[in-house]
């Protein structure tokens, strides 16, 4: 009876022992999703979901940094680098690409007194370039930053009627790099 008890109290004690092990790993060890995987998917469904597009493959598409949500004016690291690579998987389809690099004293430095202020001169500045370029779309995003995950909303959006071709939905997982890139805001 002495050996039985013996036996199960060191059995107890190992198994609290291993399972203190088991828990003193970090909860929000959160592992980042391939930002570039990503990317391509969201550009493969715009292009998927509007075959209206392939129409007008010899025009350009527009493509501008995707902006915080909560912040049309602002932008970070993360929306750059999602527009990079959205335009990259576009043009890697054959698809006529211009990166559009918006002009900061014409948009961010107006509209600090009106929320949407700043999305109309977006949006008027965008039209105003695509006419330029004779575009027939352009690529816009939103992304908005939760504790564990960022939701990205990415737009092909005709350019002489602003009327939405194409739209695709996607959430990522906030690790360390992506935590970094959101953190990495500039007035764009």
């Amino acid at each position: 009876m002495k050996k039985t008890i013996q036996t199960l109290f060191y059995a107890g004690l190992l198994l609290m022992l291993l399972s203190g092990c088991a828990s003193s790993g970090k909860k929000d060890d959160i592992q980042d999703r391939d930002l570039v995987s990503a990317s391509y998917e969201a550009a493969d469904a715009l292009i998927r979901n509007a075959p209206q597009l392939q129409l007008y493959e010899n025009k350009p598409i527009l493509v501008a940094s995707f902006v915080d949500i909560d912040d049309v004016q602002r932008s970070s690291t993360f929306g750059r680098m999602i527009a990079e690579q959205v335009g990259s998987r576009l043009a890697q389809k054959g698809y006529r690409v211009i990166e559009v690099k918006l002009r900061t004293d014409s948009i961010f430095t107006k509209g600090n007194d009106y929320s949407n202020e700043g999305e109309y001169l977006l949006s008027r500045e965008l039209q105003d370039i695509s006419r330029s370029y004779d575009a027939f779309a352009l690529v816009a995003g939103t992304y908005g930053a939760g504790k564990e995950t960022v939701y990205v909303t990415t737009k092909l959006i005709r350019a002489d009627t602003s009327v939405i071709l194409s739209s695709y939905d996607y959430s990522l997982p906030v690790g360390d790099d992506t935590r970094n890139m959101l953190r990495a805001s500039r007035r764009r």
